[in-house]
């Protein structure tokens, strides 16, 4: 297994297709704050209760101007399918193919059962990983503690208006 990324370094780049099949970038998404949420399986209970929170308190990524990316090993048309029912606002990558090839180069394939473990990278707007939560398999992540990593994030630069 790789090891994954350290607190302080630039974590790997990649490009997955999301839940309409449009291509995001690590890159691209820079210049916000970027949480990359690794989970097992959509359609399981504890993913489904983790995202579905997520959902409930999107505004509050938003205010700290931080984009969430959440990756599971599933493909794309599951996903689409999944955040339709569920009313996800928010990116669902697959990193179906080569599978898990991302959650491997972030250190948190199981590549003996085939998903991605529960973790969690807090990346900033200049691209570096500031923190990161885990969780066991069968546990949810507490959003208590996203709320904190999202409080010690750096403040939002804000641009000047266009004229």
């Amino acid at each position: 297994m790789t090891l994954p990324p350290t607190i302080g370094e630039r974590p790997p780049g990649f490009e997955l297709p999301n839940q309409h099949g449009e291509l995001v970038s690590l890159d691209a998404s820079l210049g916000a704050s970027v949480v990359l949420v690794f989970y097992p399986f959509a359609f399981s209970r504890v993913c489904t209760d983790e995202l579905d929170e997520l959902q409930r308190h999107l505004d509050e990524f938003g205010r700290r101007s931080a984009k969430v990316l959440a990756i599971s090993v599933d493909h794309k048309y599951a996903l689409r399918t999944y955040a339709d029912q569920r009313a996800y606002d928010f990116d669902l990558l697959a990193d179906f193919w080569p599978h898990g090839a991302v959650a491997e180069r972030y250190g948190v394939l199981d590549s003996k059962q085939g998903y991605a473990c529960r973790t969690t990278f807090f990346i900033d707007a200049t691209g570096v990983l500031v923190n990161r939560i885990d969780a066991p398999l069968g546990q949810g992540r507490s959003f208590d503690e996203y709320r904190t990593v999202l409080r010690n994030l750096s403040e939002p630069t804000e641009t000047a208006p266009s004229l």
